[in-house]
């Protein structure tokens, strides 16, 4: 009996050992990804110190290109000022040959019922036609 207990302990004793072997290797490979670790962390203070430079520079920049395109736009500020003044006469001179177009519109409207109304359309026909021969005369 006391051959089996010792046969158990050495299988015991031998497993141990396997056991102990694996994880050693595992932890050799687990202080290796630490180690590499240590070394990437190490260096994030260099690299923050680089993006943060970087970033204020950028920063720098956005802020001028912001000054030049505020001082940009208030040069045009004025500008487009004319253009909607103009836009503005344009827009009431148009309206207001529109309102001349609408009177003599009515006015011409008025004279052709006027003749209508006394016969006369002939009659300034007869004219016009007169009037357009003597202008053909005259060229000549």
């Amino acid at each position: 009996m006391m051959d089996l207990v010792g046969i158990a302990a050495l299988v015991v004793a031998i497993a141990f050992a396997v056991l102990v072997i694996f994880l050693a290797k595992a932890l050799r490979n687990l202080a290796d990804v630490l180690a590499k670790t240590e070394v990437t962390v190490g260096k994030l203070p260099d690299q923050l110190d680089e993006i943060t430079k970087e970033t204020g520079t950028v920063l720098h920049n956005t802020n001028e290109t912001i000054l030049d395109v505020n001082k940009k736009v208030a040069t045009l500020n004025p500008i487009f000022g004319m253009v909607e003044d103009a836009g503005n006469a344009s827009r009431k001179f148009s309206s207001s040959l529109v309102d001349m177009t609408n009177s003599m519109k009515k006015g011409t409207n008025q004279a052709t019922e006027t003749s209508d109304q006394k016969g006369l359309s002939g009659f300034y026909g007869l004219a016009a036609f007169i009037y357009f021969l003597n202008q053909k005369r005259k060229e000549k």
